[in-house]
């Protein structure tokens, strides 16, 4: 068995595209179907990109339902954090909660161990970030910081 991806609905795909690129992922391919009125965008880190043409190792599908015809507003996605989290294992987790924020991602609960913060993507989706290899130590401006919202 082999893992292929995880699928998660959005409703604005730049938002998501520019969230996960900041994040570090790398798009991988789309596919648009007109019949079904609906964008698939697959995304891997680093780590599991491949250049060879075929699918990342290990994936995130973006979904982007088109808006309906008729002009009716697009579905409403709510409930993101219900299937729990995805997981991403970062060279520098004090790294990479900088360049989040700095690019206006909250960080929803600070990386006060040098191992584990969490964030949410533009549709609520929470994001687990791992530091690679042993704990970073306890550093500002992370210890002191408290959580925000939910994660």
């Amino acid at each position: 068995m082999r893992y292929l991806h995880t699928m998660l609905r959005i409703a604005d795909p730049e938002a998501a595209i520019r969230f996960f690129t900041l994040l570090g992922l790398k798009e991988t391919r789309r596919m648009e179907n007109q019949a079904g009125r609906y964008t698939l965008i697959y995304l891997a880190a680093d780590e599991d990109f491949r250049s060879d043409g075929e699918q990342g190792d290990a994936e995130v599908e973006l979904t982007y339902n088109w808006p309906p015809e008729d002009g009716s507003p697009a579905e409403t996605y709510t409930g993101g954090r219900n299937f729990g989290h995805l997981a991403f294992r970062v060279d520098d987790i004090y790294e990479t909660c900088a360049r989040l924020q700095a690019g206006g991602v909250t960080i929803n609960r600070p990386p006060r161990d040098g191992h584990m913060p969490f964030v949410r993507s533009p549709d609520g989706i929470s994001i687990e970030l791992l530091q690679k290899g042993e704990h970073k130590a306890p550093a500002e401006p992370w210890t002191s910081m408290p959580n925000t919202g939910e994660w």
